[in-house]
């Protein structure tokens, strides 16, 4: 990288060490970095480390405006994406379950405006980002537990603002799927229901440390909605009907209502004959919210 000279940086050294250093780490760095403290990436644990400062670089970019909001990082890793964020300008809190990262991310963050958290994100205080600061969740989400854990923060977080996450397409797609798609789901209609989703771009698998067997996605989410009761009931609802997707929801809601769905599908324009994958997310607002005009 030289001296530094070309860059402009700073003869003070503190701030000359932080103009030095690499908005994210290259596969060798991070290949060394893990290397020199032992830790062998665990599938297991969903670790597949992106490596591609492009495709890092591109993920800060839609994280928005870094003296508006704080990132939110799930599954750090050794701290590629960290440290792009805060040389972006962010303020980072990171959580990672995986304590045999503790030395490498202390080594690779050191002095930089990170919080981090070895705890496990899916057990997160959503308490903690209410209403008050505007978060951004910013991550290459763990394959095992890395959509519950977007699922959870969506309806939870009230302080939520977006998201940019990195996951298998498989789950990208879903996410984004509407009424007639194969893949229209739960998670489809959750994420509709509280933000606006969009497959930002597809990230084949050797751009990851070590890399995947599938394909993977980013997907921003931009958050258009609160956590409120008619949302959460509409989800539930959701819930029951796909549960029994086969059936159709006169049927599969049939004891979720509080009166028979018979008497409340059509007040909302639901044909009680249609299944689970034919309804939108604002069919399932809807029978929550006449179900709250009964209460």
């Amino acid at each position: 990288m030289g001296d530094g000279g070309d860059r402009g940086c700073p003869v003070d050294h503190r701030a000359r060490d932080r103009c030095l250093r690499p908005v994210s780490q290259t596969r060798s760095e991070i290949r060394a970095l893990l290397r020199r403290h032992a830790v062998t990436p665990r599938r297991g644990l969903g670790q597949h480390f992106l490596a591609d400062r492009n495709l890092v670089a591109k993920m800060v970019d839609l994280a928005g405006d870094p003296a508006r909001s704080r990132a939110l990082e799930v599954g750090p890793g050794t701290g590629t994406i960290t440290r792009a964020l805060v040389e972006a300008g962010f303020g980072v809190t990171a959580y990672e379950v995986d304590e045999r990262l503790r030395p490498v991310l202390e080594e690779s963050l050191a002095g930089l405006d990170v919080d981090l958290r070895f705890q496990d994100a899916t057990l997160l205080d959503m308490k903690e980002f209410g209403a008050g600061t505007d978060w951004v969740l910013v991550s290459n989400l763990p394959y095992q537990v890395g959509t519950s854990i977007l699922l959870e923060l969506l309806q939870e977080a009230a302080g939520l603002a977006r998201c940019v996450v990195v996951a298998q397409r498989e789950v990208a797609e879903r996410l984004i799927a509407g009424p007639g798609s194969k893949v229209y789901g739960l998670p489809s209609v959750i994420t509709a229901l509280y933000g606006q989703a969009r497959l930002e771009f597809r990230i084949p698998p050797q751009v990851f440390l070590p890399a995947p067997n599938v394909d993977s996605a980013a997907v921003s989410i931009l958050r258009v909605a609160p956590p409120e009761p008619q949302r959460r009931l509409a989800v539930r609802v959701a819930a029951a009907a796909f549960r029994k997707r086969r059936k159709m929801v006169r049927s599969s809601l049939r004891g979720v209502l509080p009166v028979p769905p018979e008497e409340i599908l059509p007040r909302t324009g639901v044909d009680p004959t249609e299944r689970a994958e034919d309804l939108d997310p604002g069919a399932y607002l809807s029978i929550a919210a006449a179900i709250l005009e009964d209460d």
